[in-house]
């Protein structure tokens, strides 16, 4: 199809012209530094500029673009200073990401680019997040979405595509069909004809282009901006072709040579260029100008890139940025009326606070809005917050999680439920890989509180009672909450919301309807990562956290009685662990249990094991021993499930440690 003419100026088509040639000059030069060994990899765009470039000639300032490895165009044709650019080309010091992280993983807030990850697909829902703020804001502006055909096959496509469409978001998702995943081409990625046609199934638009015809690409954004402003969300599908391979490593053997041949002239440099002739705008000799100027552009800030520091390894630097230590603002408040509550009343009295005071949280979640959640906690938000702010989603775990991630960066405070702490499983890469890490890596910080109903007791059966804590406290750039009480489950949820780092904050289900305190009606802040000594004792010291807190309380007395006194630790937040409060009361009594909800190996406890064996080794006066439940799945049978339990063997393991 060749390029038509839509009364484009002289100056405009010129100024295409060089936004086209710079990242292919760019590219070019690049390709002989991985040669040299002065990169280390290199994914190429060459052949696919048009798209890149297209999509952001025809954006606002205002809208966000969330660009993929083959985008350079983007970030040259946004105006993306050149020096740092190159140096996180490079991993210098002086990069986007200090040296953090590599290439195109990364973002700009300044300029409205969110950079990728590796995993293909995890940045569509964050699209969906930063669009919903902009409708929230009421703001002009769009989300435009990069992704490769090979991602439209992750599930966080599928996730973030049928939110935006229920939502109505204004955002835009560009799928750059460039025939290949890595080596697997389209014919063996999905069986229908194109892929522009899975958009009625979302009902949106769906637009089939020329991805190498940089004015087709430009007239269709347009049309899809104005589409997407409208609530109407659009799916274009560009149709395009990767001239070298997935990247420089990898070769293109398994690419036929009449493709080659074939997309060559399809080039959409050489298509300007031929363009560019025929209306008489420039010739051969303007062209060996422009590319000059082009080369000289970048030429100084290119060197002086290769010249710059390499980062040095700062201990305290590096592991005190991996959280953000600003201090929330927080409203003040005296301790009101106290009045009996139960531990479900108080997570719904601490979110219900925290949303009057601050009109930047909104909660998002399964059935939570005009039903109150399946534990009825946000019962009555829907009428008192609105639509706007309580926000049922589709069921999904990982789009709503991503989208999470989009409201924070645009200054929201969102908290996610999920339904069942079990389903959290389902969003794992949206928070371990893409929440947990991007403050460390670029990012402006994070606060997001996932609330996730965790526990057994309740004869729920093995999807719905397991307790999953463990699993992310091995993930730095995550806090894990865990409350034991009334009082914490108040407080801490309060201070979670606060937070400006991401929480997860896990509530027992059996605790829900359970356990009655006397609290106050106000919740107060306090920072996390700070166990308390619930009981003092002399002889054995129980460490603990959430349901294992009341196990132990129940049975202290009864040790009492035998003249054995419990000191009982309550951990509160496993991530980051209280290690001054652990060391304490090992050197108090010299005998140390262990005690946990989950499966024994592997669980919580495991590790402040061998922190106590480490650091403590010289107080102790026994093994350190350890009470959990079972390796296996937690049964449903009531009957099974009261075997399984850590507390069905509780004071063995005390009787245990008492007579060693």
């Amino acid at each position: 199809m060749a390029i038509t003419n839509k009364e484009i100026s002289t100056k405009k088509a010129l100024q295409i012209y060089k936004h086209l040639l710079l990242p292919r000059q760019i590219e070019e030069r690049m390709l002989k530094l991985l040669r040299q060994n002065k990169i280390s990899k290199w994914f190429s765009g060459i052949g696919q500029e048009a798209v890149g470039v297209g999509v952001t000639l025809s954006s606002k300032p205002e809208d966000y673009i969330l660009p993929m490895h083959r985008n350079l165009g983007v970030f040259t044709t946004r105006g993306v200073p050149l020096y740092p650019l190159f140096c996180q080309l490079f991993g210098k010091a002086d990069g986007f990401t200090g040296g953090r992280d590599r290439s195109f993983h990364f973002g700009i807030p300044e300029h409205n680019i969110i950079g990728m990850i590796s995993h293909l697909a995890a940045m569509m829902p964050v699209a969906d997040g930063l669009a919903l703020a902009k409708k929230l804001k009421g703001e002009d502006a769009v989300a435009f979405s990069f992704c490769g055909d090979g991602a439209t096959s992750e599930g966080d496509f599928h996730e973030a595509l049928n939110l935006a469409a229920v939502w109505e978001l204004p955002v835009v998702f560009i799928i750059e069909n460039n025939g290949y995943g890595l080596s697997t081409p389209t014919s063996e990625q999905y069986a229908c004809e194109k892929l522009s046609d899975r958009a009625k199934g979302y009902g949106m638009h769906g637009f089939h282009i020329d991805g190498n015809n940089v004015f087709e690409v430009m007239e269709t954004v347009q049309k899809a901006r104005t589409l997407a402003l409208k609530g109407e969300p659009v799916m274009i599908e560009a149709q395009t072709f990767r001239m070298r391979g997935h990247e420089e490593a990898s070769g293109t053997h398994y690419v036929p040579d009449i493709l080659f041949e074939n997309w060559a002239d399809k080039d959409p440099i050489l298509r300007v260029e031929n363009f560019l002739k025929e209306e008489g705008i420039a010739d051969k000799n303007d062209f060996d100008k422009i590319t000059k100027e082009i080369d000289q552009s970048f030429k100084k800030d290119l060197e002086k890139a290769l010249k710059a520091a390499d980062p040095v390894f700062d201990e305290q630097k590096e592991l005190s940025s991996v959280y953000s230590h600003e201090e929330p603002l927080v409203p003040k408040s005296s301790n009101g009326i106290t009045y009996e509550k139960r531990f479900v009343d108080v997570i719904q009295s601490s979110l219900w606070q925290a949303f009057k005071e601050d009109n930047s949280f909104l909660i998002m979640g399964q059935d939570i809005a005009e039903y109150g959640g399946v534990f009825k906690i946000t019962e009555g938000f829907f009428k008192e917050f609105g639509q706007e702010r309580i926000r049922n989603t589709p069921i999904i775990e990982s789009g709503a999680l991503g989208a999470a991630m989009g409201l924070a960066l645009e200054g929201f405070k969102p908290v996610v439920e999920m339904q069942f702490a079990d389903f959290i499983s389902c969003g794992f890469n949206q928070i371990v890989n893409n929440i947990a890490k991007t403050h460390y890596r670029w990012s402006p910080p994070l606060n997001i509180t996932i609330r996730a109903p965790h526990g057994g007791g309740v004869g729920a059966g093995p999807y719905h009672s397991q307790s999953v804590e463990g699993w992310f406290m091995q993930i730095p750039g995550l806090k894990v909450v865990v409350p034991g009480t009334v009082e914490d489950a108040q407080n801490l949820l309060y201070s979670s919301l606060y937070d400006p780092n991401p929480v997860l904050f896990f509530e027992h289900k059996k605790l829900y309807r359970s356990l009655k305190a006397d609290v106050s009606d106000k919740a107060q802040y306090q920072p996390l990562g700070k166990a308390k000594v619930r009981r003092e004792g002399t002889d054995i010291s129980v460490i603990t956290y959430g349901m294992g807190v009341q196990w132990a309380l129940s049975l202290a007395e009864s040790y009492d009685k035998k003249g054995i006194s419990l000191e009982i630790v309550d951990l509160r937040t496993l991530l980051p662990l209280d290690k001054e409060t652990i060391r304490e009361t090992v050197c108090n009594t010299g005998k140390v249990l262990l005690l946990q909800e989950p499966s024994l190996t592997m669980g919580p406890v495991s590790e402040i094991s061998a922190i106590i064996s480490e650091e403590c080794f010289e107080w102790l006066d026994a093994p350190v021993m350890r009470c959990a439940s079972l390796d296996m799945p937690i049964p449903h049978d009531k009957k099974l499930e009261d075997g399984f339990m850590a507390n069905a063997k509780l004071e063995e393991m005390l009787n245990k440690l008492v007579e060693y």
